[in-house]
């Protein structure tokens, strides 16, 4: 028998995602925080493991409700964002629209779908080509637009009047994805959400130190979430995660906090690679920063010998590599090291 025979093609086409765990003393790959919340881990002691967990993830959902000042009503809890995104398209349909480069997963999860995609390229300031998305609504008609702003790997936020143009033209779902807004001084999306029907902001508490519970979060109208909760799985988030993701929230102060160290030593970092000859970093309001060198390949082994991991960005941005900001002692072992090799 030849299991490859019977792969559907667009999943044959696929390569899988690669998330190795390459040895090193300071991982900057990720866009990780380096600060998580290890003290709340004392909640899981009153979990029982032997029940199925909370399927509607009520506790964990009252709370962001809550915090965002919107219905429980309106949110729908996710594996992380890959499964929300996975869930959306499954629900309805391609052809899917994105711009490039952006965030890997919304063109693999099409393509294992068997759904068509479209990619537009952003402009040379890394913005949202707008003549060239409405074109491609208006010829290709896609089921649903996908516009993570701030955008990684670019770490800009997009401009928010082409955003509303695109939303405002599109005839299916536009899913805003603020996985990286608590790092941004913009507001976000989320009091437009009333003003339109088809749009979805999907969130995520990866970013902000709770990366292994793997949880995300979609907001939209209640007949969006509605059609979507039919296809998410049963007991999709954990009994562990939602226990820990619940004490975590309640240490707002230690979150805002971390955050604003994050951004600080984001600013930080931007200032001193702008002082290093041959480096050239993009402002960034993520949790990252991409830079270009003239030999991306060289730069990211020798930072990789010396004990410092970062992501090569540069197959699908000419030149470019893409650092995590991490604690005050890591972004400082990478300032120096980066100057040393160039």
């Amino acid at each position: 028998m030849h299991i490859k025979k019977l792969v559907k093609k667009d999943v044959a086409a696929l390569t899988a995602y690669s998330a190795k765990e390459i040895p090193c003393r300071v991982k900057l790959d990720a866009n990780e925080s380096p600060y998580g919340f290890e003290d709340a881990l004392a909640s899981v002691n009153k979990i029982k493991t032997n029940r199925y967990p909370d399927p509607e993830a009520k506790a964990l959902k009252a709370m962001l409700a809550r915090d965002l000042g919107i219905r429980q009503s309106n949110i729908l809890q996710g594996n992380g964002s890959d499964e929300l995104i996975y869930n959306l398209i499954t629900t309805f349909g391609g052809p899917i629209l994105y711009p490039v480069p952006t965030f890997s997963m919304y063109g693999i999860i099409s393509q294992a779908l068997g759904e068509k995609r479209r990619e537009v390229p952003l402009d040379s300031e890394f913005d949202l080509a707008l003549d060239k998305m409405l074109s491609a609504i208006k010829r290709d008609r896609p089921k649903i637009i996908f516009l993570s702003s701030p955008n990684n790997p670019t770490g800009n936020c997009f401009s928010s009047e082409k955003m509303l143009k695109i939303i405002d033209a599109s005839k299916g779902i536009v899913v805003v994805d603020e996985a990286y807004q608590a790092f941004s001084g913009e507001k976000g999306f989320l009091p437009m959400l009333g003003d339109f029907r088809n749009l979805v902001i999907m969130r995520t508490l990866s970013k902000i130190g709770l990366a292994a519970l793997r949880f995300g979060f979609m907001i939209a109208s209640e007949e969006i979430i509605e059609e979507v909760n039919k296809v998410r799985l049963p007991f999709n988030v954990n009994s562990l995660s939602q226990a820990v993701a619940v004490e975590a929230l309640r240490k707002k102060k230690s979150l805002k906090q971390a955050i604003r160290n994050i951004s600080e030593e984001r600013d930080r970092m931007f200032s001193r690679m702008e002082e290093v000859k041959g480096v050239h970093p993009f402002p960034s309001e993520a949790n990252f920063i991409l830079f270009r060198v003239d030999d991306p390949k060289k730069v990211y082994r020798g930072l990789l010998e010396k004990g410092v991991l970062v992501r090569d960005m540069s197959n699908a941005i000419k030149g470019c590599l893409r650092v995590t900001v991490g604690s005050p002692e890591e972004n400082s072992i990478f300032l120096k090291r980066l100057a040393q090799i160039l």
